[in-house]
This record gives C-alpha cells, structure tokens and sequence, in this order.
C-alpha cells in the first residue's frame, strides 16, 4: 500500500504507571483524531500488520499511533509473557497522553494479544467507542501446551520459571510461575461483560488461522454486547496474504465511529 508522502512521522515517548518509557510512533495527517494500534505477544509495533493499517488510515487523512508495550521493542520494561492487565494501563497512558495533547483518541485496534487488550481496556476504562480485535484468543488457558508442553505448570512451580529456546538451544525468553499464573487467571469472559452497550466492537478474524482457532471470534460475538464479526476466508494469524483485505473491512468500521462522534459532538455544541 502506498505511504501518504504529506504524512509526518514523529516518535513519541510516553512513560506508563511504572515510569517506564513506551516508544511508539505517529502518522501525523493533521487530524484531531487518532487511532491507536497494539501488536502481539513477542512482536513489535514495526510489525507488517501494524504498519499497513497505519498506512491504510493515514491514506484516508486519519492519524495512526503504533508503539512498543513494556518490555517488547525499543520500549523500557522487562518482557513478560502474561501482562494482560498491565498492558492495558500501559494503553491507558498512551490514550491520556494523546487526549491531553489536544487529540481525540476516536478508536484502538490489537492484533493478537493486542486483540484481548483492547477488550480489556474497553472493560475497565469506558472512554473509547470504537474497539477493533483482529484474531485475539477468548480462551486463554488454551494455546500455552501447545509452546510450553503439556506439564507446564508443574515445571513452572519447580523451577520458578521455563526457559524457552530456539532451534539453536539458544533462550529466547523465559515465562515465569507468575507470569503462567497471571495469563491463566486472565478470564476474557467476566472481562467482555463489563463493555458498555455504547462502545462498539469489530472482531476480525481469519479462518485458516493457525495460532488461534476461529471458534474464539464466535464466542467473543456470543458475550460482547453491540458486536459485529467478520471471518476473513483464507487468512492466516498474521493475514500473511490479507493485509488489504483486512484494512478493508477495518477502515470502514472505524470511519462509522468517527461520523458518529463527530455528528455527536456537533449535537451537544449546537
């Protein structure tokens, strides 16, 4: 997809509750409004799917924010492999400082575990109308054998920790006792419960996914209150070969929520 040559990128360093550094980046279209991407777990806000939405919305004069949580990429903290909660305060400082610089963060959209943090966000926060989770888990004690093995949690407990290595025996990163237990006890259920009536949510999701089973975007549309769901046919977990297809269906949605606040807000100023 063709970049906008009229967009400035500028980096942003936002620091969250911890007084970590979160480094993110702004397609700058010179809109008031903003629309805020999350990556997934181990990934990276330069990540493809990241990067051709935030070009899909500054093509169409939207500005777009990806940035790095806490310890992932060029941002400050220590990678954990739960953080569920935490990565959602951590979204809950990039939305106030975006909104106390003059902005109006008018959507956010996480791909992955970027997907249930924005559910989270939505749950606990209330402030934010247009929520789009591209292909997040609903379950989240499945998907941990298939990485960790199937004795997981009795290593855990042993050791404190498991060392997860490449195909080199070379660690890539390590999941502690405390980080199982905060992913396990993560209950996307209770959490979709709590979304406001009012705030509007798209799951996406592709139905040759591999990582996470297409079954978890119908239960999200089961539970979330004012829901809408499309199975993208054919794509993978990382739309390898959908990334238009996926802005498509994604660009629309967010554009409706933006109409929507801009003639609410023309209401309550006349």
């Amino acid at each position: 997809m063709a970049q906008n040559p009229a967009v400035n990128q500028q980096k942003i360093i936002i620091t969250n509750n911890h007084g970590e550094k979160l480094v993110g980046l702004l397609h700058e279209t010179g809109s008031t409004e903003v629309v805020i991407l999350c990556h997934g777990f181990r990934s990276l806000k330069e990540h493809n799917t990241m990067v051709s939405l935030s070009n899909a919305l500054e093509n169409e004069g939207i500005s777009a924010f990806r940035f790095d949580f806490a310890g992932n990429g060029e941002s400050e903290g220590s990678f954990e492999y739960g953080n569920y909660w935490r990565e959602a305060d951590d979204l809950c400082a990039v939305v106030q400082h975006l909104n106390g610089a003059s902005r109006v963060v008018s959507a956010i959209l996480g791909h992955s575990k970027g997907g249930n943090v924005v559910l989270l966000y939505a749950s606990k926060y209330h402030d934010i109308r247009t929520v789009v989770n591209v292909s997040g888990r609903y379950n989240l004690k499945r998907g941990i054998a298939d990485r960790l093995g199937e004795d997981f949690l009795q290593r855990a407990k042993k050791d404190g920790f498991i060392d997860v290595n490449n195909n080199r025996g070379e660690v890539v990163f390590r999941v502690t006792e405390e980080s199982l237990i905060d992913r396990l006890n993560t209950n996307m259920h209770e959490a979709c419960l709590q979304i406001d009536n009012q705030c509007r949510v798209l799951t996406v999701h592709g139905s040759a996914d591999e990582i996470i089973p297409v079954e978890d975007a119908l239960e999200f549309a089961k539970i979330i209150p004012n829901h809408k769901l499309h199975i993208m046919e054919g794509a993978d977990h990382g739309y390898t070969a959908h990334q238009a297809e996926l802005a498509a269906v994604v660009l629309p949605f967010i554009k409706e929520g933006l109409q929507h606040y801009k003639d609410t807000s023309s209401q309550v100023s006349s």
